[in-house]
């Protein structure tokens, strides 16, 4: 039997080929699916089917899926991170070009200009010096998130010569190792916002974040700063922004979420979420899923999933694996293995991994695993969800 795997979005043939057909049935109207792949789907309004096991999102923000409720059910959801970075990456340069030159602004007085070429050319001339600009080399570019799209852009930043500090307390060791020698630390977001001129910000949008630029932040910032988000919307307040931009506080702001109170503002170049709306980005984002998807479905491993922990176990020759997701309190394993013992089931090896609230447990064993010992792990208090793998069959 297939593994079913319902697309909420159309989503890239090249990642959707990843799926062989002999293994998958893909479609986006499918009764009772394993797994659902989508990209901006608003999932908080639909009833997610008890058959889902998984879900994917072909890229990095997760924030249309109801992921505690996701946890809840042992269902991890696999995002793309790092696949749309340099997508991201050479949006926010072009809006740094855009601030710094007053391109747009500039764009529009021409194309409002009226008369033979010859007085075209006269107020060119006479208008010209209101757009005068800035270089770049020497600046000071802020990035606040030193993700893989943040780093790609501090790297980006320091090679065409602008000065960069980046702010990030939860830099992982890959990000740090990319991350170009030259690029200064803050210690905290204000240090950060006091010693830059460009700040760009690059952070996931939860509680934490919700609101992270606010009015008393923006009074951190150097006069005439430019700010740039092409990370999300609500992670700064936006009234504040304006309010800056009128005083003359912030001389530009660029991002990536038109909004009725931004759209028309003079000093603000509001895009329609052009982020990741790249061919390439697209593709790598739903190979990056896909791929992740089937580690999981067909072999129990996890990467990339925004809820559970990492769990990498390659398989054990002749393997029989058990996947179970449970509560992360004492003695779920010594529970798992005594169950199985009990059935006369020999633990070949066995991988526990844990996050926050959640604990993925991956058991392989000598021979089948006969369904009263599943059904008897399954009812485990603290058990949220299990699954049986014939690695040697490919049944589940």
């Amino acid at each position: 039997m297939p593994f079913r795997i319902q697309t909420l979005n159309n989503i890239s043939p090249v990642g959707l080929n990843r799926l062989p057909r002999e293994i998958y049935e893909v479609a986006s109207h499918l009764s009772s699916p394993d797994a659902v792949m989508l990209r901006s789907h608003n999932m908080h309004d639909m009833e997610i089917p008890d058959s889902v096991r998984a879900i994917g999102r072909a890229g990095a923000g997760v924030n249309n899926i109801p992921v505690a409720d996701m946890s809840k059910r042992g269902v991890p959801v696999f995002n793309a991170p790092g696949a749309n970075a340099n997508a991201v990456k050479e949006l926010v340069l072009a809006g740094l070009f855009l601030a710094s030159r007053n391109i747009i602004p500039a764009a529009q007085y021409v194309a409002g200009l009226q008369g033979d070429d010859a007085e075209l050319h006269k107020q060119v001339e006479a208008g010209k010096k209101k757009f005068k600009g800035m270089e770049l080399p020497g600046r000071t570019l802020g990035v606040i998130g030193l993700g893989a799209i943040g780093v790609q852009v501090a790297n980006a930043a320091s090679d065409l010569g602008m000065s960069v500090v980046g702010f990030d307390p939860k830099m992982t060791i890959g990000n740090a190792w990319r991350l170009h020698a030259g690029v200064a630390e803050a210690v905290s977001v204000d240090d950060l916002l006091a010693r830059s001129e460009f700040v760009s910000m690059h952070v996931p949008l939860n509680d934490h974040t919700r609101g992270m630029l606010d009015e008393k932040r923006i009074q951190v910032m150097r006069d005439g700063a430019v700010l740039l988000n092409f990370s999300r919307d609500g992670i700064v307040d936006e009234q504040a922004v304006i309010n800056a931009l009128d005083s003359g506080k912030l001389a530009a702001y660029v991002c990536d979420f038109p909004s009725n109170i931004n759209k028309n503002h003079p000093k603000v170049v509001a895009l329609p979420h052009l982020g990741a709306s790249t061919d390439e980005a697209e593709d790598n984002c739903a190979v990056m899923v896909a791929d992740q998807l089937r580690d999981y479905l067909e072999v129990g491993n996890i990467r990339n999933a925004v809820n559970f922990p990492e769990a990498i176990l390659p398989p054990t020759d002749g393997a029989h694996r058990l996947c179970v997701v449970n509560a992360n309190v004492p003695n779920m394993v010594g529970q798992i293995s005594s169950t199985l013992a009990k059935h006369g089931l020999n633990i070949a090896d066995l991988l526990n991994k844990s996050r926050e609230e959640i604990a993925y447990t991956m058991v392989d064993v000598d021979s089948p695993v006969p369904d009263e010992a599943l059904q008897e792990i399954c009812a485990i208090e603290g058990v949220l969800s299990c699954r049986y793998l014939d690695l040697v069959s490919g049944d589940r």
